[in-house]
């Protein structure tokens, strides 16, 4: 026999029992005694950290006003990008549409054939500006690894 077929024959085995019952059921196994617990053990208990001189010299240097070393403060981010007029329209056709839509709809106004027409395409030519817009490629001051910075 070959390995291949002995696989087959284990995957063959397994398919045929698959629906077949244990031949224990979990009921009928004992439990085991080294999960009993005495009676006076099931009380809950309290568990605190041991004290050490560290704690207390950590209390006195938090109590003279010393900043912690360990404590890390990220710095401010970067400001967000100036936008050109173009992706500010494109960004307003790109809410702007559907805004105009749902509050018509809501509202119960009666929408023109026109209006319709103009609110669809400034959602679509929004979209399609943002995409054009959009670099695919890294940007110019990445440098040439692509890496994480640390």
């Amino acid at each position: 026999m070959t390995p291949q077929s002995d696989e087959d024959e284990v995957w063959r085995q397994i398919v045929a029992s698959f629906n077949d019952t244990a031949e224990r059921d979990s009921a009928d196994q004992p439990w085991p005694d080294s999960e009993n617990v005495p009676a006076e053990q099931q009380a809950r208990r309290v568990v605190r950290p041991a004290e050490t001189e560290h704690d207390d010299d950590h209390a006195e240097a938090a109590a003279d006003g010393d900043e912690d070393e360990g404590h890390f403060e990220p710095p401010p981010p970067p400001p967000l990008p100036k936008l050109d007029l173009v992706t500010k329209v494109a960004w307003v056709a790109l809410f702007g549409g559907p805004a105009y839509l749902l509050v018509a709809a809501m509202a119960d106004w009666q929408m023109e054939g026109w209006a319709l027409f103009t609110a669809v395409a400034a959602f679509i030519g929004g979209f399609v500006a943002l995409v054009v817009r959009m670099g695919d490629g890294p940007p110019g001051d990445s440098g040439w690894d692509d890496g994480a910075v640390l």
